[in-house]
């Protein structure tokens, strides 16, 4: 790839001045295009991800793709990364030590952190979510999703190595959110995955509000069975309810649908959804 030149108005690479008379900048050359050396703007009203890591170049990785992608594109959302290397110590830029009380593997420091973290919560509002993603941290959820979702932004830690020291997330009230019950080598998985979980409830990301409305865990059910054409594939046909054109009977089948698959595969939100019903009907009576 050719060399792009970038301008700067700071001192060039040499211990020469620069001749300000004679109106010119010193030209340094970077194998970096200039949109990618600029933080990118921070646009009124839009929700914003704001991501601490030890890989932004990770990022945004599939959320540059398909609706979220396009979504970025249009400044229905912003994505920033704060990279933690940056920030730490010596001229190896360390990190991580060694755990207290010893044990395998490292931790990351918490004066390395608390840095980034305050420049990574530059501006935001004393409400602003700051999120660890950790496997002991509370299971991510659609409700989680969805109220992150009406907030303005969210800042998001990925771990890496062993941990994060626990003196951080006290001081700054950290919220611990978890993937699920299994163990990555880092948070920028979970990040994405949980970014792409939030924005696709934005308003005008999907560019149809009932999407989100019908989908798995909307009610605290799983989704009913999805079908299209052809009519038939492979000796398996449509069922004919689906293809009746009684919305009545349709929205019936999925509904029951819904319930069945749930009572079947998620007996844990079986019974939350049951008990929720059960509350309900009472209040009412």
């Amino acid at each position: 790839m050719p060399a792009v030149m970038a301008y700067d108005a700071g001192m060039s690479s040499s211990d020469t001045p620069p001749n300000r008379a004679a109106g010119r900048k010193s030209i340094s050359v970077s194998l970096r295009p200039r949109a990618l050396m600029t933080p990118p703007p921070r646009l009124a009203g839009a929700w914003a991800a704001r991501v601490i890591t030890l890989l932004p170049e990770a990022f945004p990785g599939i959320l540059g793709h398909s609706l979220t992608g396009r979504a970025l594109k249009d400044g229905l959302w912003t994505l920033e990364t704060t990279d933690l290397r940056k920030y730490g110590e010596g001229r190896h830029r360390n990190v991580d030590d060694t755990p207290a009380g010893g044990g395998a593997g490292m931790v990351l420091r918490p004066d390395v952190m608390g840095r980034a973290i305050d420049d990574a919560m530059a501006g935001t509002p004393p409400d602003w979510p700051l999120l660890y993603l950790s496997p002991r941290g509370a299971p991510f959820s659609q409700a989680m999703a969805q109220d992150l979702a009406a907030r303005p932004g969210v800042t998001m830690i990925c771990g890496r190595f062993e941990g994060l020291d626990q003196r951080v997330i006290d001081h700054y009230r950290i919220q611990e959110v978890s993937l699920g019950d299994f163990v990555l080598t880092g948070g920028e998985i979970a990040a994405q995955a949980m970014i792409d979980a939030i924005v696709r409830l934005r308003p005008g990301v999907l560019g149809n509000a009932a999407s989100t409305e019908e989908e798995s865990f909307s009610e605290g059910l799983l989704e009913h069975p999805q079908y299209t054409r052809p009519a038939e594939w492979r000796g398996l046909t449509i069922p004919d309810v689906l293809t009746s054109g009684d919305h009545g009977r349709v929205a019936q089948w999925r509904r029951e649908m819904a319930e069945q698959i749930t009572r079947d595969r998620r007996p844990d939100l079986w019974e939350t959804f049951e008990k929720r019903k059960t509350s309900q009907k009472r209040d009412r009576s």
